[in-house]
């Protein structure tokens, strides 16, 4: 399957001669030292991934990992130094400055921390901002928003402005925007991060059903890894620039690339990430052919009720094979662990 995006040996290197770095044995010092060599700061180095259509890719990391100039390398808000940047395989590196324009306006949405409505339009206008852009006619337009009101759940607000709505639906209004030119991929730049706990929590909830329901690939950036393994299917970690593991979050939880990733991972209930393919042991000639059946991508915590309320193990098939057993013990094993790590 072609990859809805591909980023191969992307740089974005800040400072003088920027382009002197790539390639050059530069290239290789660590960060400050770099800095205090050249004057330059790679905020973005030798990064490579693909995102399969219909995927939510998380990219995560501290403050000055690089995330966000990442994002924005992908449709050159932020011009790359070096690399490749493949949407359904056209270089966007490569792409004219009309080309451009076209893509920014009708194949990707970006979706952003700071809404950027437009406070003397009505939640409608400000939905239908792009295509109006586009030219389309405003019944058209105005028709296509309000299908975008529906979904994102502010019905009976289409002639609200910005400043009469609370944040969470401040953000609402962006999400529809972005869905309204019906983009091929959606890029989300931290964008609950000024979010209220509890509206965030709604928000990120939000984002999962309407995946669900528009099935669009998405890119999301955060600092949070509660949101990471919330909303990714899979999940970039970046340090320093680089890339630092790549994985879904039961991966990343069951085997930490390094002390780095360990450390963030710590405190995630594993129970709630790793599946039961990274807990189940190998079936024997003598157990049971009886118990409940269930699939290697269970989570742990779905599957530990029914494990431990049956007379039988939990039988893990894959394709019609028998694969693993998940036994009383496994189950209390993993949630003992788990207990002790957060006591």
């Amino acid at each position: 399957m072609t990859a809805a995006l591909s980023v191969d040996q992307l740089w974005k290197v800040f400072g003088p001669r920027a382009d002197k770095i790539v390639g050059s044995p530069d290239a290789d010092l660590p960060r400050a030292e770099l800095l205090d060599r050249t004057g330059c700061t790679a905020a973005v180095k030798d990064v490579s991934f693909d995102v399969a259509p219909g995927e939510v890719f998380v990219v995560m990391g501290l403050s000055g990992s690089g995330k966000s100039t990442l994002v924005r390398c992908l449709t050159r808000l932020i011009e790359p130094t070096a690399g490749e940047v493949l949407l359904d395989g056209e270089d966007v590196r490569t792409m004219s400055d009309a080309r451009l324009r076209e893509l920014r306006r009708t194949h990707v949405s970006m979706v952003f921390q700071h809404f950027g409505l437009l406070p003397h339009r009505q939640v409608l206008d400000n939905i239908a901002y792009g295509l109006e852009i586009r030219g389309m006619k405003k019944k058209q337009r105005h028709a296509r928003a309000q299908e975008m009101v529906d979904l994102v759940g502010l019905t009976g607000n289409e002639r609200s402005y910005p400043d009469q709505l609370s944040g969470g639906m401040q953000q609402r209004v962006g999400l529809a925007r972005a869905l309204a030119v019906d983009p091929t991929v959606m890029l989300f730049d931290e964008p609950f991060s000024a979010l209220d706990p509890l509206i965030r929590r709604d928000m990120q909830a939000e984002v999962i059903r309407l995946h669900h329901e528009v099935g669009k690939t998405m890119v999301f950036i955060t600092h949070d890894l509660a949101e990471a393994l919330k909303l990714g299917d899979r999940i970039l970690i970046m340090r320093d620039g680089e890339v630092v593991q790549v994985g879904t979050a039961a991966e990343i939880v069951a085997a930490p690339a390094d002390d780095y990733v360990r450390d963030f991972v710590s405190d995630v209930p594993r129970s709630h990430v790793l599946t039961l393919r990274y807990v189940m042991r190998d079936p024997r000639p003598d157990d049971s052919s009886d118990g409940l059946v269930m699939g290697p991508d269970t989570i742990v915590r779905e599957a530990a009720h029914a494990a431990l309320t049956s007379d039988h193990p939990v039988r893990v098939v894959d394709d019609g094979e028998l694969v693993g057993i998940v036994d009383d013990e496994t189950i209390l094993r993993v949630v003992v662990a788990e207990e002790a790590v957060l006591a």
